[in-house]
């Protein structure tokens, strides 16, 4: 159960659609002034070096962040004049970047100011970086090295009580601290799903939680995989939204096929993660407009061939 590491994942395009959706959930609770309690329950190493030997073996971040980064347009050469009307001809307007992914990509840089990405902010830093110093974070996380080197991590940021690091089940534990005492709490979910009991936890869980605290915003990342219990995941969400009369949106971003391939010499590849989405419950209301800007524009950016698409629904 401890072989996942996220270190050989991190930045990539799921990563870029998780934090996308974080970034801009996190923006509007904090608009209110009372506090905010964050729980992630699964929250890895909290930060990642690009540059380093585990995201270099895997390289994904290629494909996620980075193409975000490198898809710099030269600026527009002037525009040439006419002999007939002596006037310049505007050269077509490129669209502007959607809000949430240029905030996305401004978190991004605030922790890497010389530009670039050699540093990538996990949950745990993205979550910490946005947050007033009246609010709460609680992070847990089971994997040994991770849980040390997010101690670690998290130790630099010197926050005081303001960050609680739990080497503890997320899925058994994260639940006492619902509901915080602000009533206002936001509780992100997102294990490796190495084991397919993953999938039936965070049905349990999410459905706990509900119990303890209604209103609450709750946001579940889940791969896209040629799996039974994958696309079961926010077919069960949204039954269990509707029965509780919560509002929910769903997102999902895939960049490329998930059809296993044989080359010519007969050898088998495996497409790797081919997409990924987000589910939330008691979204707020400003997410799915962001979202519907954002979201063609992360197809355009990061498809991996002609199966990339998107979608996005809500409800309650």
């Amino acid at each position: 159960m401890f072989s996942y590491r996220h270190a050989f994942h991190a930045g990539n395009h799921a990563d870029v659609l998780k934090h996308t959706v974080l970034i801009a959930t996190l923006d509007h609770l904090l608009e209110k002034e009372a506090a905010l309690t964050v729980v992630d329950t699964h929250a890895g190493a909290g930060l990642y070096r690009l540059d380093g030997d585990y995201a270099g073996t895997s390289g994904e971040a290629a494909d996620g962040i980075l193409r975000l980064l490198s898809d710099k347009k030269e600026p527009p050469t002037p525009a040439p004049v006419t002999k007939s009307a002596s006037k310049k001809v505007a050269p077509e307007a490129e669209a502007p970047l959607a809000d949430a992914i240029a905030r996305y990509l401004s978190v991004i840089h605030d922790f890497n100011p010389k530009g670039g990405a050699r540093v990538y902010p996990g949950s745990p830093f993205i979550v910490q970086h946005l947050l007033r110093d009246h609010d709460k974070l609680k992070l847990f996380e089971l994997h040994p090295t991770d849980a040390r080197t997010l101690d670690a991590n998290i130790a630099q940021l010197e926050a005081g009580r303001q960050i609680a690091v739990l080497r503890e089940d997320g899925f058994g534990s994260a639940t006492k601290f619902l509901p915080p005492p602000s009533r206002r709490a936001l509780v992100l979910m997102d294990p490796s799903y190495e084991m397919k009991t993953d999938y039936g936890r965070v049905l349990d869980f999410a459905a706990e939680a509900l119990k303890r605290f209604a209103t609450g915003t709750y946001a579940i990342w889940y791969p896209i995989i040629p799996r039974p219990e994958a696309h079961d995941l926010p077919r069960r969400l949204k039954t269990m939204a509707t029965k509780t009369g919560k509002s929910w949106l769903h997102a999902t971003l895939t960049v490329k096929s998930s059809k296993i391939t044989t080359d010519a010499s007969g050898e088998t590849h495996r497409p790797g993660l081919p997409a990924s989405g987000m589910f939330l419950i008691n979204p707020p209301y400003t997410l799915k407009p962001l979202l519907a800007a954002a979201l063609p524009q992360l197809v355009e950016r990061l498809a991996q061939d002609r199966h990339a698409a998107f979608s996005l629904d809500s409800g309650g």
